[in-house]
C-alpha cells in the first residue's frame, strides 16, 4: 500500500477549491464548474489538454454537471487551476455553501418555457458567486427546469425552479366541440369539454403550455410565462420532495430575490448540520413560506450575513 504524503490539513484546504482527494492516493480530482452545464469547444479542449498535462488523462461528469480531471498530483494543483483559467473555467462546487446551479437544456428543447440556460447563469452569478463566502448550515442546491417534465428533478433540490406556461382560456371563443383540439393536446386530461364549454381543471393543470394555440378558434391562444418554485427538497441518505409555493412568479427578479431569500433564511434560522428541508420541517412550510413572500428577510440582509453563524462543520443529514 502506498504511503500517503498529504496532509489532513492539506487534503481539506484544497478540498475548499474544488479537489477530492483519489482514495488510497495522494492524487485529486479537480472538480471544473460549467455555470449552467455549458462549455465551449475552446473549453473542452483545454480541459482535455489539461486531462493529460497534470492529471491521468481521465475525465467524468458529476451529477451537478461539473467536470472532473482526475489523477492531478497534490503539487500539481495550483499549474492545473493556472492553466484552466486562461480559458476562463474555475474549480469549485464543495462546502456548505451554495452549490453550482443545475440546468435542464430549457433553451433549445421543444417543451421549454423558460431560459434555462440564461437563468441558471444568473443565478451562478447573483448567488454561487455573489455568496460564495457566506457561510451555510450545509450545502445548498439550486435546479432550474424549463418545463414541468422536470428533468433535472427541480423537487429533489433544496430549491427548484420549473418553467410554466399558465393558459388564458377565453370562454367568449369556445364553441364547445365535441372533438376538442385543446382537450386532446392537454398530457395531464385538465381540459375537458363539460356541458358544452370548455374547462381546465386547475388541480389537474401543470402550467405544461402544451394546450396553448391548439384551439382553431382562438379559445386558447394565450398563455402566460411564469416560474414555480419549489423549497425543500433534497435527495440522498434521506429523500424528502420539495413543495411548491402558492405563487406562480411571473416576473424573473421576484423570483430571483425569492432564491436569495431562501439562502438568507436558512443561513439565519438553519440550525449547522441540516438541509434546508430540515429547516423547513421544523419551522413549519407555511411560516417559511409566509417570510419568503414578505421584504423581511431582504431587510435584514446585511445584519444576517454578518451574524457569526455556522463557524463549525459536520452534516447531520
Amino acid at each position: 500500500m502506498a504511503t500517503l504524503t498529504v496532509s489532513a490539513a492539506d487534503e481539506k484546504r484544497v478540498k475548499a477549491l474544488g479537489f477530492l482527494s483519489n482514495k488510497g492516493t495522494d492524487n485529486f480530482s479537480g472538480r471544473i464548474i460549467t455555470v449552467n452545464g455549458k462549455i465551449t469547444a475552446e473549453q473542452h479542449r483545454r480541459i482535455a489538454e489539461a486531462a493529460e498535462k497534470f492529471g491521468n488523462g481521465s475525465i467524468t461528469f458529476t451529477t451537478r454537471l461539473t467536470i472532473e480531471v482526475q489523477g492531478i498530483p497534490y503539487d500539481k494543483i495550483e499549474d492545473f487551476r493556472a492553466y484552466i483559467r486562461e480559458a476562463g473555467l474555475e474549480t469549485g462546487g464543495t462546502g456548505s455553501l451554495v452549490r453550482p446551479v443545475v440546468a435542464c437544456k430549457g433553451t433549445t428543447c421543444q417543451y421549454g418555457l423558460l431560459d434555462s440556460f440564461g437563468l441558471a447563469e444568473e443565478i451562478h452569478r447573483r448567488f454561487y458567486e455573489g455568496y460564495h463566502t457566506v457561510k451555510l448550515p450545509h450545502k445548498f442546491k439550486i435546479a432550474v427546469g424549463g418545463c414541468p417534465n422536470n428533468c433535472v428533478k427541480p423537487d429533489l433540490n433544496d430549491l427548484g425552479i420549473v418553467g410554466q406556461r399558465i393558459p388564458q382560456l377565453e370562454e367568449d371563443e369556445c364553441n364547445g366541440c365535441k372533438k376538442c383540439s385543446v382537450e386532446k393536446a392537454c398530457p395531464m386530461g385538465a381540459a375537458k369539454v363539460e356541458d358544452g364549454l370548455l374547462e381546465i381543471d386547475k388541480d389537474l393543470c401543470n402550467n405544461c403550455g402544451r394546450c396553448v394555440g391548439k384551439c382553431h378558434f382562438d379559445a386558447l391562444s394565450e398563455g402566460t410565462y411564469g416560474f414555480k418554485i419549489y423549497i425543500g427538497g433534497r435527495w440522498g441518505k434521506k429523500t424528502a420532495h420539495g413543495q411548491p409555493l402558492s405563487k406562480v412568479f411571473t416576473d424573473q427578479e421576484e423570483a430571483l430575490s425569492v432564491i436569495e431569500k431562501a439562502i438568507l433564511l436558512f443561513r439565519e434560522q438553519g440550525k449547522t448540520g441540516e438541509r434546508f428541508a430540515k429547516t423547513i420541517e421544523r419551522l413549519g412550510f407555511e411560516n417559511v413560506e409566509a417570510q419568503l413572500l414578505a421584504d423581511g428577510l431582504l431587510e435584514r440582509k446585511q445584519q444576517i450575513l454578518d451574524a457569526d453563524l455556522h463557524t463549525s462543520g459536520g452534516a447531520t443529514c
